[in-house]
């Protein structure tokens, strides 16, 4: 194997060591020692090793002054990716991109996206001791730029993996729209014959504290091993590096924006709670969907819906706007507290619903379910053609209008499935535990 990244005085020496990325080494100087797995280097340095520790961290040190010696040979050819035509794999990896297919670029500093799926095993090596993986690049892009016919081809790689026999599929995705896709991805794949994982990570793999490693190895882990088929989204379950959570795909929401614990379930409990270091995976509720003989897709989208934040001075023209462009089918609207706009919009909301476009009301609260009941402005609202969405997430909301709108065009049969729970994101009662963090206890 190539030593990828070295040059100068550090190739020079682990040449002579026949020394391979992925093996085993320890470096010592007076009377520090640390040892840890060989990583590819990305440094301008051509001193510097880069080790993986076994907390999981890199870290990087100069050969000057120091002693190399080879602790255990593991990989002795590039990389234990198999070819789907040699033997079947176990786990599937579909790379979309997004920071956990990125690296940084010492020459500008910036993250650029596009690594392939084996780069990125590389700063995990461990995952082939786990389960056999194939790999597949669907797409190369920032999760900004995912959208709806996007969903549809990943659903259908989803779906081809598991007729070629494997167990499970992770899906490595940014982090910023992940929760949009494992929405989609949930309405899409009602039949699995195995999990569906979404990764992401908030650093860079080659950053010291990248939450990228451990979050890919818990994910084939839970991808081989998990007795579910559903669609979740794995990430670090806290700030330091014991555990990852399971998300329901249409629980789940990010909630910082560089934590690497960001992902929390909403109005929800996790499915599971992976212990990576003991290769753990801890089912946290019993009410998980279980594998299907069979993986179906049903996966169609109408992109013709609108995603409504109300706020104090909202203009009712610009609902009289997208009503007058003929080209809205659907507005999924967040209101304030427990479903709420100005009355001000009341005529606007009528003239759209007569125009057969659907409306939901959701909260721009976090936690908690809209309750239109309880206010006479939540009840003029109903009375217009607003419909309560009970709990579900904006965006889950919007997803989930994409999708019926693109099987149902009566509105009585839209309203019905909008309030019909099919895939566990309509949670029927809520528990103070689900707010906020139960499962740091």
């Amino acid at each position: 194997m190539s030593l990828e990244g070295y040059r100068g005085k550090a190739l020079d020496i682990l040449s002579k060591l026949n020394v391979n990325i992925g093996d085993i080494i320890e470096i010592s100087r007076d009377s520090f020692k640390i040892k840890g797995i060989l990583m590819p280097s990305y440094s301008r340095d051509d001193s510097i090793i880069v080790i993986k520790m076994e907390n999981g961290y890199n870290v990087g040190i100069s050969v000057d002054n120091s002693k190399i010696s080879v602790l255990e040979k593991r990989i002795q050819k590039p990389l234990n990716v198999m070819p789907e035509k040699e033997e079947k794999s176990e786990v599937k990896i579909i790379s979309t991109g997004g920071t956990i297919a990125s690296k940084i670029e010492y020459e500008t500093g910036a993250v650029r996206p596009a690594l392939s799926t084996e780069e990125i095993i590389q700063f995990m090596p461990e995952i082939n001791e786990i389960a056999k993986i194939s790999a597949e690049i669907l797409f190369s892009i920032l999760s900004e730029n995912m959208s709806p016919d996007k969903w549809i081809k990943i659903a259908e790689a989803i779906k081809s993996a598991f007729d070629k026999g494997n167990l499970g599929v992770v899906i490595a995705h940014g982090t910023d729209t992940l929760a949009y896709t494992a929405a989609a991805l949930s309405f899409s794949l009602k039949k699995l014959q195995g999990p569906v994982v979404l990764v992401g990570s908030q650093r860079s793999s080659d950053r010291p504290s990248s939450d990228s490693p451990i979050n890919l190895y818990s994910s084939v882990l839970l991808a081989k091993k998990a007795p579910f088929g559903e669609v979740v989204i794995n990430m670090h379950g806290e700030s330091s590096d014991l555990y990852t959570l399971a998300h329901r795909g249409v629980k789940v929401r990010k909630m910082h924006t560089s934590r690497r614990d960001a992902f929390q379930s909403i109005n929800d409990k996790p499915l599971a709670k992976v212990l990576w270091l003991e290769k753990e995976i801890k089912i946290l509720r019993p009410d998980y969907h279980t594998k299907d003989e069979e993986t179906t897709v049903d996966s169609k989208f109408d992109n013709r819906v609108f995603l409504l934040k109300y706020y104090p001075g909202f203009d009712p023209s610009f609902i009289d706007y997208l009503v007058d462009t003929k080209k809205i089918r659907g507005i999924i609207i967040e209101g304030t507290g427990l479903g709420h706009t100005s009355t001000e919009l009341l005529d606007s909301f009528k003239k759209a619903a007569k125009d057969g476009i659907f409306l939901g009301m959701t909260s721009q609260c976090i936690f908690g379910r809209v309750n239109m009941n309880v206010y006479t402005t939540g009840r003029l609202l109903q009375q217009v053609g607003v419909v309560p969405l009970e709990d579900m997430l904006p965006e889950v909301a919007l997803v989930k209008l994409m999708w019926v709108l693109a099987h149902e065009n009566d509105i009585e049969k839209i309203k019905n499935l909008m309030l019909t729970n099919l895939v566990g994101e309509i949670n029927s009662r809520h528990s103070l535990d689900f707010f906020p963090r139960w499962y740091h206890e």
